[in-house]
């Protein structure tokens, strides 16, 4: 294939597939009966890295997120979030777990980086159960 697609187009494409006139096999998808193909998505991306098969990784990380814009196309149908909430959430999450980056916090080494990393998800947990407290 000569055409590059971007992102948009990609989201286009996952909608169409579960839209009136879409795939029947992608319509009749729920995030329980995905469960199956993001394991084993999943687990060939394991098998691509352990077996340093750069070709096959990319073609595998692309069927994982393949998984998440499934879901969130799931998702994004009941109203109850959508691909860009999950892209938002990670970007909030991966600034706010690296003060020592997009912050004024020094580390010196990455076991000092993935000690602040827990320390703060600690923290975020301890909040989030007094909020649901």
């Amino acid at each position: 294939m000569d055409k590059k697609y971007n992102y948009e187009e990609l989201l286009d494409i996952i909608h169409q597939l579960r839209s009136e006139n879409g795939c029947p096999w992608d319509k009749a998808q729920t995030h329980e009966s995905l469960i199956p193909c993001l394991r084993e998505e999943s687990e060939e991306v394991v098998q691509a890295i352990e077996n340093q098969d750069m070709d096959n990784l990319c073609e595998e990380l692309g069927d994982v997120l393949l998984q998440v814009l499934l879901h969130a196309e799931i998702a994004s149908e009941t109203g109850a979030f959508t691909i860009e909430d999950v892209v938002q959430g990670l970007a909030e999450k991966m600034v706010r777990r690296h003060p020592h980056v997009f912050g004024d916090v020094k580390v010196n080494s990455k076991e000092e980086g993935l000690a602040l990393w827990k320390s703060i998800k600690m923290e975020e947990k301890r909040q989030k159960n007094l909020e649901f407290s």
